[in-house]
């Protein structure tokens, strides 16, 4: 290259760049647009005061709005990890009863009563419990007995795995159910309904119906015929065991303190990364709970977690018990609020196109546990149907120091049974009172109930009976508050054509 045109082009870049400097310091645009995208020197928020000086925040406003935005993690962090610290929970408050492997099966022999802390559970069918080990024990195989009403196998975040049982593809007959683990490479065999979890711990939680009004048959038949066992211990599998859990006090609810992040952080530190997508991790990581490290925070964010967790806790019974969405309710003018907020079991938003519906998730799991298709999708003559009552008529929550009746119309829409369970506010559990099962089935309880003169039945709900309606009355508690579910197996057309609609809980005195 010749030199002078060289030095000519250096002289020219040169020059450019030093009219670049001489350049002003904004683009001339229309002073609404620099002003959208503009940060004022103080600027007044919820949060207090922030300061700047040119767009640039002052070290005390960085300090703010971090403790502010560690706060906000915190409050999603509970919000979404409620599901996994749910199952942890279960699977605590088993292991405390003795079931710590899978072939220790937690039973309700005598039906599930008021005594343990366990979220909405039903007075109506024989529970048996199993906690599946898939890291521990690889390849697992259940066998259900023929007879056993709908089971579901759950992951450690509560997400569906397979159904079992009246609702699974045995149809009720049943058969031999193989759970994979997560990174199983192997071989897998016929005969067998297989299913592979995303986590390694699964909860196996299986219901048997009541026969004559009572549970003999369901226990016989998950004592006899329930088996669970490592694949590769088909040929020589560990016995049974069978803890009958009625009439015993336990805990299987998770925290809502700050030792709920420590039971989410067992949890993540436990099951493979895979479980969780990155968004998910990336959001309990920010607030320390990564798996392979420790959870450990300073005094700082301990403080700040300590107040995300209240806020958090609070924001999850908002979402209880005041819906901002007319259509979950059951029907116009209705107070009973849908089972599964949004109809999906997957809580999606407009089927998919508004995406996860997070305060679904978190409504449901907050009050509630086990997570079935069969819960949520219409199937005439199967599955099972949900309504919650936590307002009267007038719309205002239900108090125990009151009486209510709630009047159910003649023919309910069910080729089972339908109950009415009721439950404390703060537990979510069972309600204490003198009554051990808090409830009215319209099967095992036929011989008591007393209907009206036209097929209906009042129900009373109060600190005291009613004269002469004592078999139709379940206690309360003065100074409570409570709420209950209408539960409907194998629910009818009637039902969800809202053909048939429970009444409103009306203030009698």
């Amino acid at each position: 290259m010749n030199r002078s045109y060289f030095r000519a082009g250096l002289c020219t870049l040169i020059a450019f760049a030093a009219n670049l400097t001489c350049l002003p310091a904004v683009a001339q645009v229309s002073e609404e647009a620099l002003e959208s995208i503009s940060t004022p020197d103080q600027v007044e928020t919820s949060i207090g005061t922030l300061e700047f000086f040119d767009g640039i925040p002052s070290r005390e406003t960085a300090k703010l709005l971090y403790d502010n935005l560690d706060f906000l993690r915190g409050v999603e962090t509970f919000l979404n990890g409620i599901p996994a610290a749910s199952v942890e929970g279960l699977r605590l408050g088993q292991e405390s009863l003795g079931g710590e492997s899978s072939n220790q099966v937690v039973i309700f022999d005598q039906l599930m009563d008021s005594k343990p802390l366990f979220l909405t559970g039903n007075t109506d069918t024989v529970y048996a419990s199993a906690f599946l080990d898939l890291q521990k024990d690889g390849p697992t195989v259940v066998e259900i007995p023929p007879k056993t009403g709908p089971g579901t196998v759950n992951d450690a975040y509560f997400r569906f795995v397979i159904d079992t049982g009246s609702a699974g593809p045995d149809k009720g007959e049943g058969g031999k159910y193989l759970i994979l683990p997560p990174d199983y490479e192997g071989p897998v065999p016929d005969g067998y309904f297989t299913a592979r979890s995303t986590s390694y711990v699964n909860w196996l939680i299986l219901r048997g119906f009541l026969v004559d009004g009572k549970p003999d048959f369901s226990s016989n038949l998950f004592r006899t015929g329930l088996k669970i066992y490592p694949l590769a211990k088909a040929g020589d599998p560990p016995a049974m065991e069978f803890i009958n859990a009625s009439n015993t006090a336990f805990n299987t609810v998770h925290a809502n303190s700050f030792e709920f992040f420590e039971e989410l952080h067992s949890v993540i530190e436990r099951e493979p990364i895979a479980m969780l997508d990155p968004e998910l991790r990336g959001l309990f990581a920010s607030v320390g709970i990564q798996k392979g490290k420790p959870f450990a925070p300073d005094d700082r964010m301990k403080k700040i977690l300590t107040d995300a967790v209240a806020v958090a806790n609070g924001t999850a019974r908002a979402l209880l018990w005041y819906e901002r969405n007319d259509a979950e309710f059951l029907a116009e003018g209705s107070h009973w609020k849908k089972g599964f907020v949004g109809d999906s079991w997957e809580y999606l938003r407009d089927e998919g196109m508004g995406g996860r519906h997070l305060d679904a998730r978190t409504h449901f799991y907050y009050f509630a546990t086990v997570n079935t298709p069969a819960m949520a999708m219409k199937l005439i003559g199967a599955g099972s149907q949900y309504a919650w009552g936590y307002l009267d008529s007038e719309g205002d929550y239900l108090d125990g120091g009151k009486t209510y009746k709630l009047n159910l119309p003649k023919i309910p829409p069910v080729e089972a049974f339908l109950s009415v369970v009721v439950y404390d506010p703060q537990t979510r559990s069972e309600l204490q009172t003198g009554q051990p099962f808090p409830a009215k089935n319209n099967v095992r309880d036929e011989d008591t109930l007393v209907y009206n003169d036209d097929g209906s039945l009042d129900l009373y709900f109060g600190p005291k009976a009613p004269a002469g309606w004592e078999a139709n009355w379940i206690q309360t508690v003065p100074g409570k508050g409570w709420f209950s579910l209408l539960r409907l197996y194998s629910p009818t057309e009637a039902w969800f054509d809202r053909e048939w609609l429970p009444g409103e809980f009306e203030i009698v005195e």
